[in-house]
């Protein structure tokens, strides 16, 4: 299996103090065994393959998820528990030109719907994911961001049906949202969660469902076969007539080829600290639990959960290793006493990070991978894939059984991923790119 990090990025060191594995128990399925046949096997036990193994399974398929690790070790159990819009980045006037009009409001009323989807897989299986937050609120960390704001604003009700609200440096502090901002913008749409209680109901749904979950139980080899496909797990050979790859920014180059140079992960740190006392909030000014994130390119993602501990992420790692994460821990940790002063005394009881997803094109793809028939894929939501990853599974799941669609397939999400420049070598890319957004977050 090749990967464009070392191996530290893929092993347990980046997410030992995932504050998110203290608060759950996980399924425990058990590692594949023996040889045989499924319908549907799916790599990765992530949001996207648990989603689309839960809706394949419901309507009757055989579905089998092969995860590596354990359900939810990747950045579906590591995120920042943003259930909210996004999946892609690109702007709106560039979507217009890709798209057009149309195209661009169908990808974001996608966005909207996947926000959707997520909410009614909570009420349907009675997950306790504590939930909070009424939408999510954008915060000018500089003063003429608020322009860029107020333009958004004015698209909010064409591209989602939604409300929003515009908010001076004033009203933010009455808001309880005091701190270096210059006002904000609160779109109402999406919620706070706990990602591991949410992907361990999918889990546990997809189960009683009658999909297969193996953990332990990593793809080595996949292979044409005949009409279908040959999957090598330890020591075992599945066979199978679709494969879905859900593997995101912990895919292979090579499982299959057709990835390589296709998806660029990126890294995005996360600290938790311990429960905050009234008279810290106070202090600080900080006293909703609305999830909040800045204007910068290279954005701070913050939110105060149910419990009162307080969750900081920022993205912007480019190395891997001990001494990269302690770094990156170091930076948060200066970011987040820049950002709350009053909170300097505040240990930070946890810290990690995982690895969010890259399209050379700023959008996410779902779909049959050119080419490769019965081959799958579904990647690249650049953070904020606990909505889109689980509608894309969905998404996936009708696709793959010949039915037209259900629910909105915007042109934005049928790609194909186009490769980056650099290929194999498209890392080098980062310090650069990465250099240049800081200047411009200035």
């Amino acid at each position: 299996m090749s990967r464009i990090f070392d191996a530290y990025a893929y092993g347990n060191g980046p997410r030992r103090g995932c504050w998110w594995d203290t608060t759950c128990v996980l399924p425990r399925p058990t590692p594949v065994s023996q040889s045989g046949h499924t319908d549907v096997a799916i790599i990765g036990g992530g949001f996207t393959g648990v989603s689309a193994a839960l809706h394949l399974a419901r309507a009757g398929v055989g579905v089998k998820v092969l995860e590596a690790e354990h359900i939810g070790w990747g950045a579906s159990g590591r995120n920042g528990g943003f259930c909210c819009l996004g999946g892609g980045m690109d702007e709106d006037a560039s979507l217009d030109k890709r798209y057009g009009k149309s195209g661009r409001i169908a990808f974001r009323r996608t966005e909207r719907a996947a926000i959707e989807l997520a909410e009614q897989l909570i009420t349907d299986y009675d997950i306790d994911v504590d939930r909070h937050s009424r939408g999510e609120t954008s915060l000018a960390h500089r003063a003429k961001d608020m322009d860029a704001l107020r333009k958004t604003a004015e698209n909010v009700a064409e591209n989602y049906g939604v409300g929003h609200s515009l908010h001076s440096q004033i009203e933010l502090k009455a808001l309880g949202m005091a701190g270096p901002f210059h006002g904000g913008l609160t779109i109402d749409a999406g919620f706070g969660l706990n990602p591991r209680k949410y992907i361990a109901g999918l889990a546990a749904a997809a189960q009683n469902a009658g999909a297969l979950i193996h953990e332990k139980s990593a793809v080595t080899r996949l292979n044409p076969d005949g009409q279908g496909w040959q999957l090598e797990v330890n020591g075992h050979t599945i066979r199978t007539d679709h494969v879905i790859l859900a593997t995101n920014g912990y895919s292979a180059e090579d499982l299959p080829p057709w990835l390589a140079g296709r998806y660029l992960p990126s890294q995005s740190n996360v600290i938790v600290t311990r429960p905050l006392t009234q008279e810290e909030l106070v202090a600080a000014g900080w006293s909703t639990d609305q999830m909040a994130y800045d204007t910068r390119n290279l954005l701070h993602y913050f939110r105060l959960m149910p419990d009162r501990r307080f969750l900081f992420g920022m993205r912007g790692g480019v190395l891997t290793g001990p001494a990269a994460e302690a770094r990156a821990t170091r930076k948060i940790r200066a970011a987040f006493e820049g950002m709350f002063p009053a909170w300097r005394h505040v240990e930070a009881q946890h810290g990690w990070s995982g690895m969010v997803c890259l399209a050379r094109d700023l959008m996410p793809f779902a779909g049959l991978v050119p080419d490769h028939s019965g081959l799958w894929a579904s990647l690249c939501y650049h953070g904020n894939g606990v909505a889109m990853g689980s509608y894309c599974g969905a998404l996936l799941a009708e696709l793959i059984q010949g039915k037209t669609p259900s629910m909105p397939y915007p042109d934005a999400l049928k790609g194909p991923l186009r490769r980056f420049e650099l290929g194999r070598w498209r890392r080098a890319i980062m310090p650069f790119a990465y250099a240049g957004l800081m200047i411009a977050d200035l």
